[in-house]
């Protein structure tokens, strides 16, 4: 760590003889205050230069221009896309460009089509912002911001699932620890995950070399959000593989089985603080965030850790009777299948 201000200070001081006044407020002290002030801040500066310059401690634009050196570019957040029905009178328009909403983001339709007899009119929606801000329950999406004439009422039938984040910092970082440190070369599995890995929106893969006997591969992933894969994306990395694999190989690539992790617990809650829906939603929070954390890397979910977590989780006093998928043990995650979480029910 660069030397502080006091210290720079009291070096220079002690290099003026002693025959001037170098107490505090005389001239010889004021003046190299500012002085040293002015070279802690360029210390620090310097120090920052250096941290640019190592993968470890580079961020940002820096850590992109450190993992380019290996070939590596950061993956851009996506904009989540589904299919809208959209109801009104015979002959009315929906027309490229117009907005559908949900109570927090637009979307833009994507192609003019017309309502016939049936009333109604399946439409192709894009989410106006990149990311999984655009992944919102089904029937989220269900105002027009402006009104259209001759539209009555627009839904989403379906989740959306398909809008991922961009590769953050200590998830590119990884990335490029996992090409230098393991030896991909020549179509082996450790060239199979990092194809994969490529592509935007993946989240992790795993490789079975030989699944289906000699010359065949099968690559298993998990979106961003640490959940099963849309077909989408499976297609995106199938094509991506097929496009860098050697000749000869036989791909399969499939999402990870999503494995359903229910809860039922009996709470004692802080209620002059939070709601119990309040305090389900921080449990149901924290439980997401921990099956993110151990997706593809543990093969089972702990019931000491979800009860640890259900006790530490914001407004929850105590709890007892905890059942994980009906069961007061562990659950087992096979090596194709990812943990996500299912209904809470508390009381």
């Amino acid at each position: 760590m660069a030397d502080d201000r006091d210290t720079i200070q009291n070096r220079m001081l002690q290099n003026i003889s002693n025959e001037y006044d170098k107490t505090e407020g005389s001239f010889f002290y004021d003046v190299l205050k500012s002085v040293a002030i002015e070279l802690e801040n360029a210390y620090k500066k310097q120090e920052s230069i250096l941290d640019k310059g190592f993968v470890e401690t580079a961020t940002g634009k820096w850590l992109d221009k450190k993992v380019a050196e290996q070939g590596l570019t950061r993956k851009s957040a996506t904009k989540a896309t589904t299919t809208v029905t959209i109801t009104g009178s015979e002959g009315a328009t929906i027309t490229e460009g117009d907005l559908v909403a949900s109570d927090t983001v637009n979307f833009v339709v994507k192609e003019t089509k017309t309502i016939d007899s049936s009333g109604t009119v399946n439409v192709l929606v894009e989410c106006e912002q990149a990311g999984s801000i655009g992944n919102v329950p089904a029937g989220a999406i269900k105002y027009f911001p402006v009104t259209i004439a001759g539209l009555t009422g627009v839904t989403n039938l379906n989740a959306v699932t398909n809008g991922y984040d961009g590769e953050t910092d200590e998830e590119l970082r990884q990335r490029y620890y996992d090409k230098v440190r393991t030896p991909a070369t020549s179509g082996n599995k450790y060239h199979y995950r990092n194809w994969a890995k490529e592509v935007p929106g993946v989240g992790e893969a795993k490789v079975f070399p030989l699944w289906n006997g000699p010359g065949t591969v099968k690559v298993v992933i998990i979106d961003s959000n640490k959940t099963g894969a849309d077909s989408q994306l499976v297609t995106d990395v199938y094509n991506h593989i097929e496009e860098n694999r050697p000749i000869g190989a036989t791909v399969t690539v499939e999402s990870a089985t999503e494995l359903q992790i229910n809860i039922d617990v009996t709470l004692t809650i802080d209620s002059n603080n939070y709601t119990i829906e309040q305090v389900k939603r921080n449990i149901e929070n924290a439980i997401t965030e921990h099956l993110k954390e151990i997706a593809f890397k543990e093969n089972y979910v702990s019931y000491a850790k979800i009860g640890s977590l259900i006790l530490n989780s914001n407004g929850v006093l105590d709890y007892s009777n905890l059942l994980i998928n009906n069961n007061n043990s562990n659950v087992s995650i096979k090596e194709t299948e990812v943990a996500v979480l299912g209904v809470v029910t508390v009381v």
